[in-house]
This record gives structure tokens, C-alpha cells and sequence, in this order.
């Protein structure tokens, strides 16, 4: 058997990291396209332009903010004219991803540069498609990782603390999903059956979370970075991501897909979305009642969702849940990687399933 992993080629991380964003981008070419989200262009655009200034040519452009064709072709268009050599991404996911996408058709280099540790995207050779209306498309995948990946941990903290409980959510899957591939033997975002280095990986990702979690969410509340927080922006944004790309995914991130086929999910970020979709995961392969709980009070330990009303889905009716289920199980989707049979009408049912529970512990 063929195992593959794969990682980014950098990874920098710590309090201030943005200083030395102009020594990072020399590696890799003179010329620099910043692709920047409205956030970013509000309150880092100084910092920005203080570390590139006078040491490499760059030009910023604002994120339209989806990661659809139109706005990869636009900004493909503008590297072009200037003749970029380094695409940079400094924002969210979606712009981090738009970045790949950019640096990838346009076969440029690629440092990506989150704000958020809100989703494990930014170490991925992955980038998610979604149409203009905000709902799913496809998924991109790259030939490599981004060449660097930079986070600034002090700008994390300035996000809102609901964001870093987003990537908890999102980091939160990649062990359970990790570990029902490697039951299964399904394949990682490769295509090939992961290493163990990614199972070990995302099993550290999965302690670094029950142990810090709360403790980071903390930090965040106060806007300081603490060792808890670094710990846990490194699993949120390294670990999930190298465990779920040479890992794999499984049936949270598919649910999540189907998710955002309801008009209802869109306020709502990734993870938390991908947290609703764990729970389901658990009725869905029948994971112990320990487990279950595990899952349960970790999320209302730190403020995930644990209902479908939690994500804007209150009164949800069967068919439309039905609809979330059959774009979950569409071919090709990686909730084909569970060790259970797997149906749209079982997923339906666990999907529901995991509601009664948030709902009864709700009322516990």
C-alpha cells in the first residue's frame, strides 16, 4: 500500500509575526499582489504596507468577498497586468483560499497570511469553491501546499472570539474523521490512504483542543496571547490542516456541504457548521454514548452549536433536512469515507438524531 502525505513548505507563527512579512516574501519573488479582505484593509493596512515598504514592490487589492469563479478570475486579471510573481492572502479563509486559487491558475508563488484562526484552510492545498450565492461548489485541489503560511497570533486575538471558536469546531472534526478513514482505509485529499504521521497528527490536534480550549477562548476574551492560545492557533490552523488533508475527511465536512445548501447556514461560519455536522457524524456511525458526550460537552464547553436552531435552521422540516442529506451523500463526497453504510435516509435520521440531543441537553 501507497500512503502520501503532504504539508506547506513554511509555517510561521507568533506574537508580531506580520513584522517580518517582507524577509518571508523576498524567498519566494520581488513583485507582490496583497489580497486582503475588507477587515484586513480597515485595520491592518498600515501594518501591511509598514512591512513591505521599500523592501518589495507589492500592490494591495480588497477581497470581494466569495471564493467564486468570477472574483478568482478578477483578481487573476489584475496579477496579471502587474505581473506579480508572489500572490499574498491576508484575511479569512475565503480570501486565504481565493489567494491559492489565484496563485495557482496564474502558476505563481504563494504566501497566505490568516487573521482567523477560524478554519484549517490556510496550510491546505485545497481551496473551496462556493457559487455566488454563497453556497458550495466544489472543492479545488492544488499540486502543493502554499509556500508559507504566517500568522500573527496577536492579530488573532483581535478577532472576534467567536471566530477562534469557529476554527475549534472546524479543527475539532479532524480526528474523528481522521480515524474513521483510517478504519475504513479511505483516501485523504491525495487520494491515496494517509501515513500514520497524519493519524498521530491529528490526535495531537484532538488533546491540544480538550486540554487548551477553553483556556484560549479565554485569552481571546481579553485579547492577550498566552501559551494556551498559541497552542491552540496551531491546532486550529497547522495540525487540523495537515490532519485532515493527509488524514481525510469523512461525514462532518459533507453534512457541513449539505448545510450550506439551506439559505438559513449562511450567517454562520465553517465551523460552525462542521460542529453540527459532527455531532450527526456520531449517531450516523454509531460512536459510544462516552464519545457522544464528549463531543456534546466540548462544544457547550466552549459556545459551539449543538442544535440546528443554533445555526439559523429553528423549525427545519424534513424535506428540506432531506435536501442536506442528499447533497451530503452526493458521489464523490467524503462521507463515503465512513465505516457504515451510508444512505441519505440515515443521514437524515442522524442528523435529527443529534438535534433531539443538543435540544434535551438543553434542557438538562
Amino acid at each position: 500500500m501507497i500512503t502520501t502525505s503532504i504539508f506547506p513548505g513554511r509555517y510561521v507563527q507568533g506574537d508580531q509575526a506580520l513584522d517580518v512579512l517582507a524577509e518571508e516574501t523576498k524567498t519566494l519573488g520581488s513583485q507582490a499582489l496583497v489580497i486582503a479582505d475588507n477587515y484586513v484593509a480597515e485595520h491592518f493596512s498600515q501594518r501591511i504596507s509598514g512591512a513591505l515598504d521599500g523592501q518589495v514592490s507589492y500592490r494591495v487589492t480588497t477581497f470581494g468577498g466569495e471564493c467564486c469563479d468570477s472574483e478568482i478570475q478578477r483578481l487573476r486579471q489584475i496579477a496579471g497586468e502587474m505581473n506579480a510573481d508572489v500572490i499574498i492572502g491576508v484575511g479569512g479563509g475565503k480570501t486565504l483560499d481565493t489567494a491559492k486559487a489565484v496563485a495557482y491558475h496564474e502558476g505563481r508563488r504563494v504566501l497566505i497570511a490568516p487573521t482567523l484562526a477560524s478554519t484549517d484552510a490556510p496550510c491546505s492545498a485545497l481551496s473551496v469553491i462556493y457559487n455566488e450565492d454563497g453556497s458550495f461548489n466544489r472543492y479545488l485541489v492544488l499540486p502543493h501546499n502554499p509556500d508559507i503560511v504566517l500568522v500573527d497570533t496577536a492579530i488573532v486575538t483581535a478577532a472576534p472570539v467567536r471566530l477562534l471558536v469557529a476554527g475549534m469546531g472546524d479543527a475539532f472534526a479532524t480526528w474523528f474523521e481522521a480515524e474513521d478513514c483510517r478504519l475504513k482505509g479511505g483516501a485523504n485529499m491525495t487520494g491515496r490512504v494517509g501515513p500514520m504521521t497524519a493519524y498521530a497528527l491529528a490526535h495531537l490536534c484532538h488533546e491540544t483542543l480538550l486540554e487548551y480550549g477553553t483556556l484560549a477562548k479565554l485569552a481571546c476574551e481579553e485579547n492577550i496571547v498566552t501559551p494556551a492560545l498559541e497552542h491552540i492557533v496551531e491546532a486550529n490552523t497547522l495540525l487540523s490542516g495537515l490532519g485532515f488533508e493527509s488524514g481525510g475527511l469523512a461525514a462532518a465536512h459533507a453534512i457541513h456541504n449539505g448545510l450550506t445548501t439551506l439559505e438559513g447556514t449562511h450567517a454562520y461560519w465553517h465551523g460552525e457548521k462542521v460542529a453540527i455536522g459532527i455531532q450527526a457524524m456520531m449517531f450516523l456511525a454509531d460512536k459510544s454514548s462516552a464519545t457522544i458526550d464528549q463531543v456534546f460537552d466540548f462544544s457547550s464547553a466552549i459556545g459551539l452549536p449543538t442544535t440546528l436552531a443554533d445555526i439559523g435552521l429553528e423549525g427545519v422540516g424534513d424535506a428540506e433536512l432531506l435536501k442536506v442529506a442528499e447533497t451530503a451523500c452526493a458521489e464523490g463526497e467524503t462521507i463515503h469515507n465512513e465505516p457504515v453504510e451510508v444512505t441519505p435516509r440515515r443521514v437524515l435520521h442522524a442528523i435529527k438524531a443529534a438535534d433531539a440531543e443538543g435540544r434535551r441537553r438543553r434542557v438538562g
